[in-house]
């Protein structure tokens, strides 16, 4: 990450030499080589003209088996005393026998699904089975034989993953990967209780109470919040990318005129600067639902799920159906190609944040005109993660809006979004701003 290909510099000089102030412009910009190079903190690796490191086959996309071989399409059976009723127990994030209240947990699939390799070896496409492309002419409902009385029972994947027998009552649960973005390839179970998340929920709406819409605040009902997981995509990377810019140093500022002719002006000498990084991330989380990555602010609150990430991904478990139990789950709806633009905009995001503490010394800025990324290799992984859902559906001046607070399951940390009284905005501004403010904040809320 330098500036050396160029003779550039790392950071500017500190004693530039003061220049005589122009008689007709407002600024004096110099392409003028430093005299003076500082020390930079380092990335993983640095080059003074980087060559890119050499590629088997970035294209090539191979798949890691993550089936839970232990379980089948069915009837699964608690492992002590075999009985049918299993569920979460969120208090502890393992499964419970509802009959004998035998607790255990899936295993953990950190280290599991990969061969062991260092993440800046990482060349290719690895992704899980349960991340494979979707098999659009694959059905949702899935046909299911009890293993206790042999009947058919039927169960919509796009909605649930399990169902009761109608004859013998036993719970069948949908467990083998079908090629339709139900199964995933691991599951963070819930940790945060029903009773947690209705008293996060209140907490939120109540610091907003005093500018809440009153009909809000009468239809109010947190106890409604529904545990639901959501589908992700959890990404390693190992990647490498080249920023060029512009770098600018002030040499002095000055000011001339009077009154209300006064005026300030700039002095700078500009630099051509060039970053080089090479870097890796892991356990990068996207949405994989093109209804949830949906951010159309005029329709729902959808961004307000990025709010609150992150979700401890390294204690996520291999499927079992059964953490589902009691529970809605949204299923995975895009493919890993359709998914790879959001991960490079968001790998670029990080480059730039990798550079930026070695460009500190130009202190008007730099202005990044041209980007480069590569990526050398990605694995995918296919998870579900665990959110508590508030939704309330607002209509005014003809237009609705679903507004959403989301409770992390795992963490606790809570987002959202309540409707507003545009007159109780506008009587604040009244009492604690200006006229002209009032008017301001009404004509933007009437437009929003």
């Amino acid at each position: 990450m330098n500036d050396a290909a160029e003779g550039l510099p790392g950071v500017p000089p500190t004693q530039p030499q003061q220049p005589v102030p122009p008689q007709a412009s407002g600024q004096h910009l110099q392409q003028s080589a430093p005299q003076q190079q500082a020390a930079q903190a380092q990335p993983q690796q640095t080059s003074a003209d980087p060559a890119l490191p050499l590629q088997l086959d970035p294209d090539a996309t191979t798949q890691a088996n993550t089936q839970n071989e232990r379980l089948g399409d069915g009837v699964n059976r608690c492992p002590r005393c075999g009985s049918t009723e299993i569920q979460l127990r969120p208090q502890t994030g393992m499964l419970i026998c509802m009959f004998c209240r035998y607790e255990w947990s899936e295993q953990t699939v950190e280290g599991q699904i990969f061969e062991e390799q260092p993440l800046d070896q990482l060349q290719g496409t690895v992704v899980g089975s349960g991340a494979a492309d979707i098999d659009e002419t694959m059905t949702d409902v899935v046909t299911l034989k009890c293993g206790g009385c042999g009947s058919e029972v039927v169960v919509n994947v796009a909605s649930a993953m399990s169902a009761r027998c109608h004859w013998c009552r036993n719970i069948l649960t949908v467990n083998n990967q079908v090629p339709n973005g139900a199964v995933p390839d691991a599951v963070l179970p819930f940790t945060l209780t029903h009773e947690q998340a209705v008293e996060a929920i209140r907490e939120f709406a109540g610091k907003r109470r005093m500018f809440a819409h009153r009909k809000f605040l009468r239809e109010f009902t947190p106890e409604n919040v529904v545990g639901v997981y959501l589908p992700y995509m959890v990404v390693d990377g190992n990647a490498s990318a080249t920023v060029w810019g512009q770098g600018e140093v002030l040499v002095r500022s000055y000011t001339r005129g009077s009154g209300d002719d006064r005026e300030t002006f700039y002095d700078a000498d500009v630099y051509q600067v060039r970053r080089f990084v090479d870097f890796t991330v892991d356990d990068l989380t996207i949405e994989s639902s093109a209804e949830r990555a949906n951010m159309d602010v005029f329709v729902n609150t959808n961004n307000i799920i990025n709010a609150i990430l992150p979700f401890d991904t390294k204690n996520a478990v291999k499927w079992n159906a059964s953490y589902l139990t009691g529970f809605t789950s949204e299923k995975r709806d895009q493919n890993v190609e359709a998914i790879r633009p959001v991960l490079e905009d968001q790998l670029l995001s990080i480059a730039r944040s990798e550079v930026s503490p070695t460009v500190s010394g130009y202190n008007r800025g730099v202005r990044w005109e041209h980007e480069q990324l590569n990526v050398h290799g990605t694995r995918w992984v296919s998870m579900y993660m665990p959110v508590w859902l508030y939704s309330y559906y607002h209509v005014e001046g003809g237009r609705g809006m679903v507004h959403y607070i989301a409770v992390n399951g795992r963490t606790g940390e809570t987002m959202g979004s309540v409707p507003v009284s545009r007159g109780r905005l506008l009587a604040a501004a009244l009492t604690t701003g200006t006229v002209i403010e009032a008017i301001v904040i009404a004509f933007l809320v009437a437009t929003i």
